[in-house]
């Protein structure tokens, strides 16, 4: 079978190179790809979001599984222009993708569906979400914390967790006022901030089964500590000793059964995977945000402890097979950390050779996903804020995290940097 990755990231990378074990594959394609891709799968020029050349390729090379990595064309339509034309393809269709598309659909349908989640507001002008915070703090007091979301997509990057009055009103004017976010800031989620330990769930499902991935916690800030500003994601780890042995199975009961169910519910299934972003509170598990597609960095690190082909549960969603298939995880844990250009969120410059990768061939327990790169006259070069994942595996998150370490300090480009301190808080938890 030959199968196409949609997508040129991290999680992208991780697809490919378990895709790759499967003995049901003969070729992979991807598009676009980057140069670590490219040491797996067939490269090719076509932007994730341009859906109708992909339909065409698809059908032209007669692509038996296509997998989209990335939200923007799941949102954009992918899923409905590759079945409008009977071609196989993993991901929910437009009208459930705006579970992630739409902050105030996913919220809509959370309050419906009896979803614990934090109480939110809902606003279309940037008068209305101001008057929204000052009644907030004049309500519950200058020390409280406050999140503030645009509604659409914004590359993980959208979401403003702030302090203060000062802080929420400073980051209303950014997203609203100044639209650093773009046309995914014309209307905001203003939630309660709720606190405690935060974990991913990622599931696969065909609409009816739900077969969830073992959980795992990404670390979103860019600076040590969990300071600056947001991004797409500084580095991840599986398990999570820091939440309750039955968060998962909690999860799967109130959270991600009745959202399938829901969906479902309005008229159209949702196939392919469903990420709930969870928060452990005093109360239990709640929902902070669903996701249509695999998270990145999170995938880098679930994916290696993933000991089943995952072809066939892919192919189990577009057949609708899933409930026929099984799934085995080898022990142990996985630590994945992520190497960024510098200036990251920010501005940042690109072509930086990156050496040190010759030094992973053959490597079964530190692997290297690339992100942000390309071949540039022969060698590998940045290509974007985030550049490369190191994933470590061991028998324990500790020994899992050093490993991790251990390749990324092998591993050298101009202006690279990465967090210290990935796990740290749960491996505090564990000593």
């Amino acid at each position: 079978m030959r199968v196409l990755v949609v997508g040129g990231g991290g999680r992208e990378h991780a697809l490919a190179w378990k895709i790759a074990k499967s003995p049901l594959v003969d070729k992979i394609f991807c598009a676009p790809g980057n140069a670590g891709i490219a040491q797996l799968a067939e490269c090719v020029p076509i932007q994730a979001t341009e859906i109708a050349g992909l339909v065409d390729f698809a059908e032209r090379n007669r692509i038996g599984l296509t997998v989209v990595g990335p939200e923007a064309p799941l949102i954009a339509g992918i899923v409905d222009a590759f079945e409008a034309r009977g071609l196989p393809i993993f991901g929910p269709s437009t009208d459930p993708a705006r579970l992630e598309g739409s902050k105030t659909f996913a919220k809509e349908l959370m309050q419906a569906a009896g979803i614990p989640t934090a109480a939110y507001w809902t606003c279309r002008s940037l008068a209305e979400a101001q008057a929204i915070v000052r009644a907030y703090y004049t309500q519950n007091g200058p020390e409280v914390g406050i999140v503030i979301k645009a509604d659409g997509i914004a590359a993980g990057k959208g979401v403003i967790v702030a302090g203060s009055q000062a802080e929420a009103e400073a980051g209303l004017l950014r997203i609203m006022g100044e639209r650093v976010f773009g046309a995914a800031g014309d209307v905001v989620v203003i939630e309660e901030r709720l606190y405690g330990e935060e974990t991913s769930i990622m599931a696969i499902t065909d609409g009816e089964t739900i077969i969830p991935l073992v959980p795992s916690q990404d670390h979103k800030r860019v600076g040590e500590g969990d300071t600056g500003p947001n991004t797409g994601g500084m580095g991840a780890y599986s398990p999570v000793p820091g939440i309750p042995e039955d968060t998962a199975s909690v999860v799967m009961e109130r959270i991600l059964r009745p959202a399938v169910r829901a969906v479902r519910e309005l008229g159209i299934p949702y196939r392919g995977v469903l990420y709930a972003g969870i928060i452990v509170t005093a109360d239990g598990p709640k929902c902070i945000e669903f996701n249509c597609r695999l998270g990145d960095p999170e995938t880098q690190a679930v994916l290696p402890l993933l000991e089943s082909d995952l072809v066939p549960l892919l192919m189990g969603v577009t057949d609708c097979t899933l409930d026929k298939q099984e799934v085995r995880w080898r022990g142990g844990a996985s630590a994945s950390v992520t190497a960024v250009s510098k200036g990251y969120p920010g501005e940042y410059e690109i072509g930086k050779v990156i050496s040190g990768l010759e030094l992973f061939v053959g490597q079964e327990d530190c692997l290297v996903f690339h992100g942000g790169t390309r071949l540039e006259d022969g060698r590998t070069v940045t290509d974007g804020g985030r550049v490369l994942s190191v994933t470590g595996l061991a028998d324990d998150l500790r020994a899992a995290v050093a490993r991790a370490y251990e390749g990324l300090d092998r591993l050298h480009f101009e202006g690279m940097s990465f967090r210290r301190d990935i796990a740290a808080r749960a491996l505090q938890s564990v000593d």
